[in-house]
């Protein structure tokens, strides 16, 4: 089956794609990092989270099994696919995140794998209004932004917990302020890559978009910015 790609977004590799480029098997086989820990650090115990953009539920299925109420989004069947096999205890929603409209409030609302820096204004901004509409009054938003360097620290590589060698070999001005970076995944039998569309924010910048949204910096939650909890502001 064909899928049409976000302009400037490309992957390759064995098995589907998505329209950002990603790779759902790339994304089954992935560790787990600290993100289960700073999630559960930041929030209350038991809370019921809306997971925006939550891929094949690398995340979603150490929160299920650390007692959050999750409901995970995503516009990828074939990532919702994997999450219902792993996570049977979360619930799924397909669709676009910046129409997103579910008709009730949670806990909690995540925004992870620096969606926050998409390319255009105009998608960010109601990435942010949908994660302001659906968090209770009482509640945080939970954002994950690209640290201060990282287009500029071009290339590097990390290795993750599953043996996947994760490299950004480049990060390369497109016009705009925006960014075309290219990744590439290589595990000791298979190979993938993606070329993606990045916007770097400085932290006044990222604030700014925040409050055009009605949320505002609780705090940073990690020593190098990268994860962040917002509140939501007065209407």
């Amino acid at each position: 089956m064909s899928v049409r790609m976000r302009e400037g977004h490309q992957g390759t590799g064995p098995g589907a794609i998505t329209p950002d480029g990603c790779a759902v098997d790339v994304y089954l086989r992935l560790g787990v990092g600290i993100e289960p820990d700073v999630i559960e650090s930041a929030v209350p115990p038991g809370a019921s989270l809306l997971e925006l953009g939550c891929g094949a539920g690398r995340v979603t299925e150490p929160l299920v099994e650390r007692g959050f109420a999750v409901t995970a989004v995503d516009e990828s069947e074939e990532m919702l696919e994997a999450v219902r096999e792993r996570v049977p205890g979360a619930e799924t929603v397909c669709g676009p995140i910046e129409s997103l409209d579910l008709a009730r409030r949670f806990d909690v609302v995540m925004l992870a794998s620096y969606l926050v820096h998409t390319a255009e204004h105009s998608e960010r901004q109601a990435f942010l209004e949908t994660c302001r509409d659906h968090v209770r009054d009482d509640g945080c938003v939970l954002i994950q932004r690209e640290g201060e360097d990282w287009h500029r620290n071009v290339p590097r590589e990390r290795q993750d917990p599953s043996g996947c060698t994760v490299r950004i070999l480049s990060a390369d001005p497109v016009g705009d302020g925006v960014n075309s970076v290219v990744a590439e995944y290589v595990f000791p039998d298979l190979r993938w890559t993606q070329t993606f569309r990045s916007r770097p924010l400085s932290k006044a910048e990222f604030e700014r978009c925040l409050g055009e949204a009605g949320l505002a910096v609780d705090a940073y939650l990690t020593d190098d910015g990268t994860w962040v909890r917002a509140r939501p502001t007065p209407r």
